[in-house]
């Protein structure tokens, strides 16, 4: 093989931002390096976090209620959310590469994991703690095996994918929780993310698995009344969209956001709202 060219320029396919890198170059998300000219996930079967959770935690109220699943995560995020709850483990690539600690995990390992904790409710694999889609090709093999044996694989992601990434996943996926940050472009900008984006991953997706959608309100940033009602519109013009189940969170400072915490009154108040065109909206933290 001809020796690769250092002025090569790979471009990552996994979302907006398509990550042009030379060799040895990782990505905005810190998990995605350009490897003998391709881009590949850097981060692949290296776990930051592994956990027996409540189906409900991830939170899917309305997938398998009552279960547990095993939940694992990696590092890096291609958003960058002021507020983020997991920074440890999102972020920590971009300060200190040495910061994070990782245990290997081959997917038939992972799947060995998720069959021995079925004797405890287990049902498969949560791809969570960090963002899933920057270490998709990690998703898509684990899955395949869990699909194999009749477990699950369950994705907690932001939905900032395209829809070539996403239709590689979807044949192996059964729920998922999408955060839909808010509903206006300059929100999404805030957080590093891509709104149109994010509506064309959501519209896919539950035509083919069950999801449901997550918005973390930040006071003075997506908690009008009138944004709320935009998205629940939005929402609701999905297929079976009434019935999509909605989770509205109280936000609480942390990472660099040090916004005071969100009043659990406008919580409520924009519950109401949302249930003016949705059937299942539950409040989280509260």
């Amino acid at each position: 093989m001809d020796r690769l060219n250092h002025k090569t320029i790979a471009v990552c396919p996994v979302c907006f931002r398509h990550c042009r890198l030379r060799e040895g170059q990782v990505g905005f998300c810190h998990a995605r390096r350009c490897k003998e000219g391709q881009v590949i996930a850097d981060n692949y079967g290296k776990i930051t976090a592994l956990a027996l959770d409540p189906i409900e935690k991830k939170p899917l109220n309305r997938f398998y209620p009552g279960s547990r699943i095993v939940s694992v995560g990696s590092y890096g995020c291609n958003l960058a959310c002021p507020f983020c709850q997991n920074y440890e483990i999102s972020f920590a690539k971009m300060k200190e590469p040495k910061a994070v600690k990782t245990k290997s995990l081959s997917p038939k390992m992972l799947l060995e994991i998720a069959k021995e904790q079925t004797v405890h409710g287990n049902i498969g694999v949560a791809f969570t703690y960090n963002e899933p889609l920057v270490w998709y090709e990690y998703v898509r093999d684990c899955a395949k095996l869990l699909k194999e044996e009749n477990l699950k694989t369950v994705l907690v992601t932001n939905g900032t994918a395209t829809c070539e990434v996403l239709e590689e996943l979807l044949p192996y996926i059964d729920a998922m929780n999408i955060d839909l940050k808010g509903f206006r472009k300059e929100y999404y900008e805030y957080v590093g993310g891509n709104l149109a984006q994010t509506m064309k991953f959501i519209e896919r997706a539950v035509t083919q698995c069950h999801v449901e959608l997550t918005t973390l309100i930040v006071p003075g940033k997506n908690d009008s009344e009138t944004e709320m009602r935009e998205m629940t519109k939005w929402i609701s013009t999905l297929p079976s969209g009434n019935e999509i189940p909605y989770h509205i969170s109280r936000y609480f400072p942390r990472h660099k956001e040090t916004t005071p915490p969100t009043l659990v009154e406008t919580i409520y108040k924009l519950t109401e709202i949302a249930k003016e065109r949705l059937i299942y909206v539950y409040n989280g933290n509260c």
